[in-house]
């Protein structure tokens, strides 16, 4: 009796530790993910009033909504953007702090700051500097003699430069994570390829990339998600009076407006579900796929 009692007491211990989390996880995502995909299949409008059962009617107007394609297309042209480059320099910034140099903490807080930085202030000050009017970029430029672009307000551009902002806000966090991976890596591998005459690049192919995969494939995953979600840059930076605003506004974004601009929640719910299924496919996929280049040995 005195020894199930005790286990009791452990199990109750137990459960009231992890309660708040466990709740918390319910009340604020568990819950809202499947009203989102109970509310997509009906009509919503404002104040949450449920107009009527619609079946599959949401799925089926995403098919002919030429507005949700065209959203689309710009989602997957910022992760065909941002994905590689984000890696890519954060995977340059990594190795070159791994090094021995001055002043090298210093640089990895200079790095690190756009990652602690809120989006909102991130936001304004490019704006700011991507203004077409009295920008500092057009003020730059126009000391080259050349005529001031509209940054922000073309489709050709605006665009891009909502990419340069998330990869210049994102490549510091990142950069960490693969830093630490890199100092995760046993000294012993690259005092024996020395030995054999290796070179910098040697090392970095053949012991760096091969031990870094792991933490690597975890970048690329968290970068992907994050990507497809990429909401307040462009919300904060691109008018939704902008011409470019249909080239520019991500499958979050078009969720927002649909949702709380025009007071369509069933559709915008539809949207929600989408997104979570496109999310959900690229992340199996890349499951499936990592056993041919992650290494965990």
């Amino acid at each position: 009796m005195r020894i199930n009692r005790k286990k009791r007491n452990e199990y109750l211990w137990g459960y009231a530790m992890i309660a708040p989390v466990t709740l918390g996880l319910i009340a604020f995502y568990f819950y809202p993910f499947f009203q989102v995909i109970f509310d997509s299949f009906y009509k919503i409008g404002s104040f949450d009033r449920r107009l009527g059962f619609v079946g599959i009617d949401n799925y089926t107007k995403m098919l002919a909504d030429k507005e949700m394609w065209q959203t689309l297309m710009n989602t997957f042209q910022y992760v065909i953007i941002i994905v590689p480059l984000t890696v890519v320099f954060s995977m340059l910034i990594a190795v070159l702090l791994n090094k021995k140099v001055k002043g090298l903490s210093i640089f990895r807080v200079i790095y690190f700051l756009p990652a602690i930085t809120m989006a909102a202030a991130i936001s304004m000050v490019w704006r700011w500097i991507f203004n077409g009017d009295y920008g500092i970029l057009n003020g730059l430029i126009g000391t080259f003699g050349l005529d001031p672009v509209q940054w922000l307000n073309s489709k050709q551009t605006a665009l891009f430069c909502i990419c340069c902002v998330a990869i210049w806000s994102n490549t510091g966090y990142y950069m960490i994570i693969l830093l630490a991976g890199i100092q995760g890596i046993s000294r012993g591998y690259y005092e024996a390829a020395e030995i054999d005459g290796a070179t910098g690049f040697q090392k970095f192919k053949k012991i760096t990339l091969p031990l870094l995969s792991p933490t690597l494939f975890y970048v690329v995953i968290m970068i992907i998600i994050s990507t497809f979600q990429t909401f307040d840059g462009i919300y904060l930076m691109i008018s939704t009076k902008s011409n470019a605003i249909k080239h520019t506004q991500s499958v979050v974004m078009y969720f927002y407006r649909t949702a709380f601009e025009h007071s369509n929640k069933g559709y915008a719910s539809a949207i929600a579900v989408m997104l979570f299924l496109i999310i959900m496919g690229i992340t199996i996929f890349q499951m499936k796929m990592q056993k041919k280049w992650v290494n965990y040995e």
